[in-house]
Formats: C-alpha cells, structure tokens, sequence
C-alpha cells in the first residue's frame, strides 16, 4: 500500500532548537541556544503544587482554568497595567503559551486571511498561520535595531489582513515595543477590523529601566486582542508548559470552542499552586533586575572576544555579531562553535523564512553564572587555540 498524504506543513521538518540541542548532547557543549534555566525552580512553589496533589486536586479544572487562578491574574493586571479583565469571561489557562497562540489563531483564521508578522520571528508563528489556511505577511524589522518600519506596514494591509501579530519583549532579538510604536499601531488599525494577537510571554523580563508596553495598557487595543502568556517564563519552570490568554468577551467565546475539544483543561494540581504563588509581587517585580545582572555579567565576559553584542531590551536573550570573526553562515559557524568551541547558539537566520544571514547568533541568558562563565572561558581557549 502506497502511502500518501498531500503535508499541510510540506516545509517544515525538525526546528532548529531540537537540531542545536541534540548537537550540543552529543558533543557535550554548554547549551546557550534553547530558552530553557538551568537553574531550579523555587521550592516554595514545587510545595505548593505538591500540597494541591496531596489535597486530592487530581481531577480536571474547568475548561478555562481555576477560577481562583483566574482571579489573581486579573488581580495582577489591574496591579501592573490598570487594566480591569473579568476573569469569569476573558482569561482563559493553557498548557503553555504556544498553546494560547495557536488556539489564538485557530479560533478567527480561514483559508486566505493574511497575517502580518514581523521578522525575525520566533518559530511557531508562521507554521501555525500556513495550518489554518491563512497567508504569512512577513516584514522585515530594520537590522541592526529591529525597529519595525509602520510605514511598509501600512503599505501591506490589505482588505484581506485579518491580524498583525506582536511580540515584545521580542524572541529573539530584545527589542520592546515603545510608546510611538504603540501609537503608529493605534492608526494603523483605527476603523479596521483588523485583530492583534500580542506575545508577552517575557512580560516581566525588560531591562534598563523600562516600560512593558502591554497590550492590556491600551482598552481600545485590547477590544480587538487576544494577549499570551507564559508563567514557565516567570517562575523558571518551562518544563510545566503552563501559560495562559487574555482576550475580550467576544474573543474569548471563539477561543474556548476550539481549546474545548484541544488540550480542554490544564495541569490542576499547579493551577492551585500558582493560584497561591502569583499573590507574592516580589516574585515577578524582581525578575527584570534579575537577568538584568545576568545579561549584564554575559556581556562583560563577552567583552574579552570579537563578538559584538546587539541592543536588547527585555526577553532571555542576547544577540552576538561575529561578522568580524568569519564570513561563514549563521547555521555553520554555530554548528562549528558547538562542535569545536564546545558553546551551543542559534542562528538567528532560522527565525527568518528566507533564512536572511546578518552574522548573528542567539545566545540565552537564562543560566547560572558559573555556566555563563564556562562558555565564554571555552570560546576565548578556542580562538587563542585557532589563532582566529
């Protein structure tokens, strides 16, 4: 029997973060590539999620989560962004937020809406868009600041633009959203019915200082909204795929038909947990500083090479120039760093669908000092080695 099926996803094989993470198993490398901590969780928290087991909450949730979960999230917007969400209608918990991205767009996409996304981007986005039948408008940020160009943007609105995806802090270059980009926003989609789906999984991740310019600040954006989030990001546990949507009423109603008969309901026993943990502000408030000192820490070490650090603003991320130390690609100098310098990155080519080569690297910070310290030690021991 001849088997055949004509791929929904005809372009799409391993992503990139499974092929360097295998890489860097296999060759015993420091692993800066995937966005995952490799330092533990808090205690408190893994208690509180043993204690809900232990309750006997074993069984599942209603579909769009705890209520008392629910409940401090809006709590917790109201706090950060003044924002009023009825936690009855428009938040609804997932098992992670690429989840709540695809349900996002699998709830309001048909066959032949666009989608602008910008790009670099991270790597869910535009396969989730192609399974739904819709068109992936993809623009261009503006290397090497990735600001987004509103004026190309308005130039690709089309009577069939369904939705403009965002995603500050951005994944993976650091960049956030601004106030003037906001309002350029604001005027694009003023008398449209175009929708916004806004990635804010690393919400609380923004350095130097600054805003989280937060969809859920704006009402008039949030009308037309659906806002992801991630709480694995938050509380250094990505391993639970836990995360969350924000929406309106109306959205939302869409959302629930299709997460109903996907996932249905998420994790019980840690929706009590993070229900109790999400009260402590600290936990969150303090996470900026945090992996301000750590990018901070990357960055003095990194000063002892050629490569060149690129602004970032928020996220777990730092990118890395290294067009002043080679002229190969972005996917065969990382492969090359992982099997010969022992440091696992990612390309940032792979966040693009054309594969544009800027010589860039990711590299995440989202790891202890001590391995931070490791990697840089081994990059500068193999160029003094090479000479290069």
């Amino acid at each position: 029997m001849k088997h055949f099926i004509n791929s929904k996803l005809p372009n799409t094989g391993e992503t990139i973060f499974t092929v360097m993470t295998v890489l860097s198993a296999k060759h015993h490398a420091i692993n800066l590539g995937q966005g995952s901590p490799d330092f533990e969780t808090d205690e408190r928290l893994i208690d509180l999620v043993y204690k809900a087991m232990k309750d006997g909450h074993n069984q599942y949730a209603h579909k769009n989560g705890l209520l008392a979960l629910r409940e401090s999230i809006a709590e917790k917007v109201d706090f950060l962004y003044n924002a009023a969400v009825n936690p009855a209608t428009e938040i609804t918990i997932t098992p992670g937020g690429t989840y709540a991205i695809y349900t996002a767009l699998t709830s309001i996409l048909r066959k032949g809406d666009e989608v602008i996304v910008f790009e670099p981007a991270y790597d869910s986005y535009v396969p989730n868009i192609e399974v739904n039948g819709a068109i992936p408008v993809l623009i261009p940020m503006l290397y090497p600041d990735y600001e987004i160009d509103w004026s190309l943007v308005k130039q690709k609105i089309s009577p069939a633009t369904k939705m403009i995806m965002l995603n500050s802090p951005h994944n993976p270059t650091g960049r956030i959203l601004n106030k003037d980009d906001i309002e350029q926003l604001k005027k694009i989609v003023e008398g449209t019915d175009i929708l916004i789906l806004s990635d804010e999984v690393y919400e609380h991740i923004i350095f130097d200082g600054l805003e989280h310019q937060s969809i859920l600040r704006y009402p008039e954006l949030f009308q037309r909204s659906f806002v992801t989030f991630s709480f694995g990001k938050v509380y250094h546990c990505t391993g639970w795929k836990m995360g969350y949507c924000i929406a309106p009423d109306w959205l939302m109603k869409e959302f629930s038909k299709v997460h109903q008969y996907n996932s249905f309901s998420s994790n019980t026993p840690l929706q009590y947990a993070l229900a109790a943990f999400l009260k402590n502000k600290n936990e969150y408030l303090k996470l900026g500083q945090f992996f301000q000192n750590k990018k901070d820490h990357f960055q003095k070490l990194m000063a002892e090479t050629k490569f060149k650090p690129l602004a970032s603003y928020g996220s777990y991320f730092q990118l890395y120039s290294f067009g002043d130390i080679s002229n190969e690609s972005e996917l065969n100098f990382a492969k090359k760093l992982t099997l010969e310098a022992g440091v696992a990155s990612i390309p940032v080519s792979a966040f693009y669908q054309n594969g544009k080569d800027n010589k860039v690297l990711r590299f995440c910070l989202a790891k202890k000092e001590s391995t931070l310290n490791e990697a840089v030690e081994r990059l500068l021991h193999y160029y003094k080695k090479t000479g290069e």
